[in-house]
Order: C-alpha cells, then sequence, then structure tokens
C-alpha cells in the first residue's frame, strides 16, 4: 500500500461525518508531511496531526505547508476511490505549532537566527511543548539549555522579540500562500507594510521580489479577492506573457499571436487581452514594432532595444578597413604545418575583417584555427582576450589555447550596486583581438552587452556550431547573422584524423547529414568504442539500462567516475528518464550515504550533490546553466557553498531554488558543456522535443565515450526532423537597415 492511501484511511472515531460529508468538519492541528503539492502550487495533500496523535488526510489548494506548521482546516470529508476519506478543504489558516516535534521543525527552519537543528533539538528537550512560552515570557530560562552561551542566548532572545510583529504577519501571509522562504524576501523588501502592499496589489510581488512569478502572484490575489479582469492583473498578466516568449527563445511575437496566448494566459477572452495590452503599452510595459512585411510585433521593451542597437554596434564594427586584426596578415604559417587549405583561409578571413564568423561541426579543426590566430596575434603582441558564454565553455578554451579564457560576464564585470556592467559604451574594454567561442550559445542582450564594450579598431572573431540548438536566452543571434550574408564567414567541412577515427564524431556527422548515427560505423568485436547505441523502447528498461550503465557497466568496462565523469543528458524534464525522476533516483544511488543535508519547498540538497544554477544571478556571478558541486552546508548560519569552476558560491538556504540537481540535465541546459562520458536516452515519448539539432546537439556534448540508449524509431524521427522551430524576431531586417545604412549594402 502507497503512503499516500495508507495516510488516507480514517483512524478515529470522530474522524466520520455521520451526514455523509454534507456537515463541514474544522481540524486543528499540525502538518505531519507535506505528501503530495502540484508543481503551481495550486494541490496539495497533507497529513495532518491532531492534539490525539490521529493523523488525518486532507486535500485542497493549500499552499505554504510545511512539516510542522500548524494549521486550522474546515472542509467536508470525500471518499476518493484510490486514496480513500480525507478532508478537502474549503477554508484554513495557519497557527504556530503546539507539539514538541513541530516547535523543533519550527525553530530549525531558520525562523530565529542563531537556532539551527542543533539548538532547536535541545532547546525542544528542555522544554518541550511550553518552549515557545519560554520564548515569549521566560527567555531567562534559555540557561537551563546545554551549550547555549550566553551570547548565542542574547540573540535568541533578541531576535524573538524583533520578530514578534514579523512572526504575526507571516502566519496571515501563508493564508494568502506565502511560503516561509517567500516571506523574508517580501518582509526584507516591504517591512511591516507588507501585508497592506500584498492585500491592495499582489501583482507588485512580481516585479519586486526575486522568485515570484505572475503565477505565484496571482494565486496570492485570489486568495486576497481581486477578480480575473482587475486593471492590474491584466497589466501584469501582459509583463507575464512577454517573460513567456523570451523563455521560449522568442525576441518578439506578431500582435495577434501574443492576443491569443495572452487571452488564454489570463483565461479571459481576446477583447479583455487587447484591453491588458493597451494598458500595458500605456504605461511602456510593452511595445510594438512593424516589419517590413507590415505584421505588428509585440517586444518587452528591454529586447527591443536590445534588437535595434546589436545591428548598429555591429555595422559599426564591420564597415571599419584598419582595424587592429590586419597586423596578424604580416605572420606566415610555418611551412611544415599541418593546416589544410580552409583552415588558414579562415584564419587569413579573421585577420581580413574587423567583424568575422568561423563555423563547423566537431572534429574539423575550430580549435586548430583559433590557435593559430592566437599564435599569430601573440607575435604581433596585440592584446587578445578569449571568452565564452559558460564557465565550462571558457575552461575547455583555456585548455586547448593555453591562453586563460574567461566568461563574457567576468570580461564585462558586473557591479551589483549600479545593476549594470562596468564595461560598455562608456568604458570598453582595452583588448585589441576577441576571441569568442561557443557562440551558439550567445543571447541577444549579451550580444549587445558585449559589442558595447568593444572599442573601435578592435578585430572580433566569434567561434560556434551553427547546426547546434540556439541560445537558451532569447533569439539565434549566430544563424541570423550568418543568414544575413553581411559577415564574413569561414565554414569548416572536413574532418581530420583524430575526428575521423572517433565514432562520436562520426555518428554526431551523420546525424547532422540526415543519417542515422550508426551508419557506416564498425567495432572490432570485443575492442573498445567510444560511441555505443543500445535499443530500448520501454522507458522502465531505458531507465534500468541507463543506472546499470552509471553505476556499474562504464565505471567497470572504461574507469570513468559515476559521481564526476558521467552526466545523463535527456530531452525532457518530465516522464520517466526525464531529470526530475532520474534526478531523484541517481541523487540516491551515487550520493545517498552523504548525512549532511538541508531541505527547502520539498527538495532535498546534500553535501556532494552535483548542482545547476537554472536563473542568472549576476550579483553572485553565476548564470544560467553553470553546474558545480554542494562544498559545505552550513545550518548554523542557513548556507550553504556551492564550488563552480570558476570560484565558490555561498547561498542562503532561502536561495536553493535558483538551483536543482544536476546529476541528470536537459540537451538545452547541457549547450557549452563537454563531459567526458554522456549517457543520452531519446524514446519515443519525446516526440514533441525530438529535431535533428537537438540529437546532433546532446552527441556533441561527448568528450570521450557516448552512450545512447534508446528506440530506432525514436532516433529516426529526430533525424528526419530537420525543420528548426522558428524564433519570432525582426533581426535579419535590422541587420540589412544597418549595414544599409553604413554603405555597406547596395
Amino acid at each position: 500500500m502507497s503512503e499516500l492511501e495508507s495516510a488516507s484511511l480514517p483512524n478515529a472515531p470522530h474522524a466520520s461525518a455521520p451526514d455523509g460529508g454534507v456537515t463541514e468538519t474544522t481540524l486543528r492541528g499540525e502538518v505531519e508531511k507535506v505528501l503530495f503539492q502540484s508543481e503551481d502550487g495550486a494541490f496539495s495533500v497533507l497529513n495532518l496531526k491532531d492534539a490525539q496523535g490521529n493523523l488525518h488526510c486532507v486535500c485542497g489548494p493549500i499552499t505554504g505547508a510545511y512539516a510542522g506548521q500548524g494549521i486550522e482546516v474546515t472542509g467536508k470529508w470525500e471518499f476518493h476511490r484510490e486514496h480513500g476519506r480525507r478532508l478537502k478543504a474549503a477554508s484554513w489558516s495557519f497557527t504556530l505549532p503546539t507539539t514538541p516535534e513541530g516547535i523543533e521543525k519550527y525553530l530549525a527552519s531558520g525562523v530565529i537566527r542563531g537556532i539551527g537543528a542543533k539548538y532547536a533539538k535541545e532547546i525542544v528537550r528542555t522544554f518541550g511543548a511550553r518552549t515557545l512560552e519560554v520564548l515569549d515570557n521566560a527567555s531567562v530560562r534559555l540557561r537551563e539549555v546545554p551549550g547555549l552561551g550566553r551570547k548565542r542566548i542574547a540573540a535568541i532572545k533578541k531576535s524573538w522579540s524583533e520578530n514578534a510583529e514579523k512572526r504575526n504577519l507571516q502566519i496571515s501571509l501563508q493564508s494568502l500562500g506565502v511560503t516561509p522562504a517567500y516571506f523574508n524576501r517580501i518582509y526584507s523588501n516591504y517591512g511591516n507594510e507588507c501585508a497592506e502592499i500584498i492585500r491592495k496589489d499582489p501583482y507588485r510581488l512580481a516585479s519586486d521580489i526575486d522568485g515570484i512569478g505572475f503565477l505565484m502572484a496571482d494565486r496570492i490575489a485570489e486568495k486576497a479577492g481581486i477578480g480575473k479582469s482587475d486593471v492590474k492583473r491584466l497589466k501584469s498578466g501582459v509583463t507575464y506573457a512577454l517573460s513567456q516568449i523570451r523563455l521560449a527563445g522568442h525576441v518578439c511575437m506578431p500582435r495577434t499571436e501574443f492576443l491569443q496566448m495572452l487571452a488564454r494566459l489570463l483565461e479571459v477572452d481576446e477583447p479583455a487581452a487587447e484591453l491588458a495590452l493597451s494598458s500595458a503599452l500605456a504605461d511602456d510595459l510593452a511595445a510594438v514594432r512593424r516589419s517590413h512585411a507590415g505584421v505588428e510585433m509585440v517586444y518587452e521593451p528591454g529586447l527591443l532595444r536590445c534588437e535595434e542597437e546589436l545591428p548598429k554596434l555591429v555595422a559599426n564594427l564591420a564597415a571599419r578597413e584598419r582595424h587592429f586584426g590586419n597586423v596578424i596578415l604580416g605572420f606566415r604559417t610555418p611551412p611544415d604545418s599541418m593546416f589544410s587549405g580552409e583552415q588558414l583561409r579562415a584564419v587569413e578571413a579573421a585577420g581580413a575583417s574587423a567583424f568575422s564568423i568561423i563555423t563547423g561541426g566537431p572534429g574539423v579543426g575550430k580549435t586548430t584555427v583559433v590557435s593559430e590566430i592566437v599564435r599569430r596575434a601573440k607575435a604581433a603582441k596585440l592584446r587578445i582576450v578569449l571568452a565564452a558564454p559558460t564557465g565550462r565553455a571558457a575552461k575547455r578554451l583555456s585548455e586547448t589555447t593555453g591562453i586563460s579564457a574567461s566568461t563574457i560576464h567576468r570580461l564585462l564585470k558586473w557591479e551589483p550596486s549600479e545593476r549594470r556592467f562596468v564595461h560598455g559604451r562608456a568604458n570598453p574594454l582595452p583588448y585589441e583581438l576577441y576571441v569568442l567561442d561557443e557562440v551558439s550559445m550567445l543571447d541577444l542582450p549579451l550580444s549587445v552587452a558585449f559589442f558595447r564594450a568593444v572599442r573601435p579598431g578592435a578585430c572580433v572573431i566569434l567561434v560556434g556550431d551553427a547546426d547546434q540548438l540556439p541560445s537558451v536566452g532569447p533569439g539565434n543571434v549566430l544563424n541570423d547573422l550568418i543568414a544575413s550574408g553581411l559577415i564574413p564567414v569561414s565554414r569548416l567541412t572536413r574532418i581530420f584524423r583524430q575526428g575521423a577515427g572517433s565514432g562520436i564524431i562520426r555518428a554526431a556527422h551523420n546525424v547532422n547529414a540526415g543519417r542515422m548515427p550508426d551508419d557506416g560505423l564498425a567495432c572490432p568485436k570485443n575492442a573498445l568504442a567510444d560511441f555505443y547505441w543500445i535499443e530500448k523502447e520501454d522507458p522502465a528498461e531505458a531507465e534500468d539500462v541507463i543506472e546499470r550503465m552509471i553505476l556499474d557497466r562504464i565505471p567497470a568496462r572504461f574507469g570513468f567516475d559515476p559521481k564526476t565523469d558521467i552526466q545523463l543528458i535527456t530531452p525532457m524534464n518530465r516522464g520517466a528518464c526525464g531529470t526530475i525522476a532520474m534526478n531523484g533516483r541517481l541523487q540516491n544511488l551515487l550520493n545517498g550515504e552523504s548525512r549532511l543535508a538541508f531541505s527547502v519547498s520539498n527538495r532535498t540538497f546534500r553535501i556532494g550533490d552535483r548542482v545547476m544554477q537554472i536563473t542568472n544571478n549576476y550579483d553572485k556571478g553565476v548564470f544560467n546553466g553553470d553546474m558545480g558541486r554542494i562544498l559545505a552546508i552550513r545550518h548554523s548560519d542557513s548556507e550553504f557553498i556551492v564550488r563552480y569552476d570558476t570560484g565558490d558560491v555561498t547561498y542562503a538556504f532561502d536561495d536553493a531554488e535558483q538551483l536543482t540537481l544536476a546529476y541528470a540535465v536537459t540537451i538545452h541546459k547541457s549547450q557549452g558543456s563537454e563531459f567526458p562520458v554522456v549517457v543520452m536516452p531519446i524514446l519515443p515519448q519525446h516526440y514533441m522535443m525530438l529535431q535533428r539539432n537537438l540529437l546532433y546537439t546532446g552527441m556533441t556534448r561527448a568528450k570521450k565515450l557516448m552512450v545512447l540508449v534508446g528506440s530506432r524509431k525514436a532516433v529516426s524521427m529526430a533525424v528526419r526532423n530537420a525543420v528548426r522551430e522558428p524564433r519570432h524576431s525582426l533581426l535579419r531586417e535590422r541587420l540589412a537597415d544597418a549595414f544599409r545604412g553604413r554603405g555597406a549594402v547596395p
């Protein structure tokens, strides 16, 4: 019997309703455990323990509950055919806990600075159910608690006293669905006025508080009695819709399509959506521009400014005939070198133009070309800088060229106090030659930030594989620049000896050419190869194979460490073989013995866990897609440390929502990274995501060993699907206009 099923059974005589569930019942007690919570927070199932110790299953739209939380729920009993008898909540309110177990969990949650899990246990062991009464009225008795020194006692007394009003506010706002973690952020931003501000306009939370988006603000607004057609909701909904466009990689969207999406998101009719857009346009929350074809496109104002600015920056750079790159043309490659003709032409093209692009697949010698450009530039005593969008890509660039490389963000230097990059138009970078690698990941905002900081006369060379997935962020900059026909492009196509012998590289080129990955691949019996395809159709069987590969087969046969060398990448987050399910399984299998851990929002992180940053945090200098390991957990300070390639970063426990476990990551999130070993499932259930560039990108993440697990039907579907998802943008039009304005376009 499942935990949910067993928790649903009636276990107290007074729990049954004599009228068959018509009369409302009120239960008071504590949350013993949150059994289930939907991703959007709209539905929860929890165990409530009453004062007699009886467990009751409660379900409903209860947000913000956590184990140990005091709660009062009113509702009607129902019988669920799968889960048995449970109370369906109609209303609820939160209270301070009353049992020793609940009080201990409450104090250990970090609500009082200076009390972590250790001291919470000692305090409750000393005072039991009277702990909160002691803290309220007799805090001098804290001297009775073993291990509490004078300084810590003074800090606890001060914190408890100062936070009396804050605790009442927290309980009040929890009834609106505000979790303790988010309450701390709200309180630090609004202070004691937070309840009044939220009741007047909950949608301010979406713009003012990190981590709170429109959906959470909308749930709070609904509980506060704000209707679907309220103008505050409509305008905030436009901002939310624009953020969804951005998340999908678009820079803009046709007006008609946008209004349909907005109406669907807000659950209103199209006239209301039109009213919402008009209100947002009047307040400069959105912008509209017309394409050359006469189509009206809706923009987030910041992205519109970026799209208008980048073509001008690029055109100004490319228009210069004399630039620092010219000097590398005066140096020659040694006659005994092994460069091909197309590689040497790429080197010459890079020196001939102030702005150029080098593109090609794996094994074609992009790194060799970059190394020769760098050699000549060093001989010419140019000030050179190498950079990439991610820390892993920058580290790999350093290793292959022998020159220190930086992330683009670190190169530009973020100034937290001013919320901007140090380097820009007014303070350009001092370098004379730039090589940016892995630029398929370069999105529109970061492109603009970089080109703003390039001094006049400098030479910029972009290097990347145009056949990979586009950037996670908005835009399709590399492909738009190439497709414009306005920038010199060197295409490398010849696979060299070290690549020709690699099954990974040959399989990837097969896929990119529209052939099955194993076409023409052969490996002598019992010989070790670097590309394997294990055909599995059933997702459950594929999961089992993946676990065996990571835990046993690959380490035993190839000697790779499953904790550091092997990365699972998958097309989707959800479903069997998705990142959510596989991260839970692999965390327990690879790091289950780790005792030191903390939990946030029903997720547990352990020391040693592999994690990924999933939002840009400019203040901490970590960005979407950066991967690291949890190095330390400090319960006394409610913080933990993650070690990245670029250094160690300290987080508060509340900031853990910025991270996800990274034993398994999506193929999109793996961009710019290279791993010694990659295991990748491709199954029919992934049909929505199966595209040629997705499969190709995943395969090219493997450096030494690639194991494909999946069905021939699904792989064939991906190989045949060469149609790329369109990204709405007018960048190509604006590039043509900008170059025409500079006299570069007839």
